[in-house]
């Protein structure tokens, strides 16, 4: 990715994660099992959070770079950065962070 997205407030670039064709059985999902409402992605970009409202300081984000996170597919804003689908979710979006 060459271009530079710098998120603002509490905001987080996604990168979607290709789903496996194939299952570790051998069996071969078909083309519409990729269009679930729960999808899966990489966060290559961060906002530096949003403020509170009571004293202005900054609220941090709980998300980091690198991260691999669940969201609805209907949370953000989808478009193409360098010929890749990226999506620009706000924090409270994401539904998990995937650990390994």
């Amino acid at each position: 990715m060459a271009t530079k997205i710098r998120p603002i407030d509490a905001r987080v670039l996604v990168k979607e994660v290709k789903r496996q064709q194939q299952t570790q059985s051998g069996i071969i999902l078909p083309d519409g099992v990729e269009d679930k409402p729960i999808i899966e992605g990489e966060v290559v970009a961060v906002g530096p959070g949003s403020r509170n409202m009571m004293d202005g300081s900054l609220m941090p984000m709980d998300i980091k770079v690198g991260d691999v996170v669940i969201y609805t597919r209907f949370g953000g804003h989808e478009f193409d950065l360098d010929n890749e689908k990226v999506i620009v979710l706000m924090e409270k979006d994401i539904i998990a962070v995937i650990e390994k």
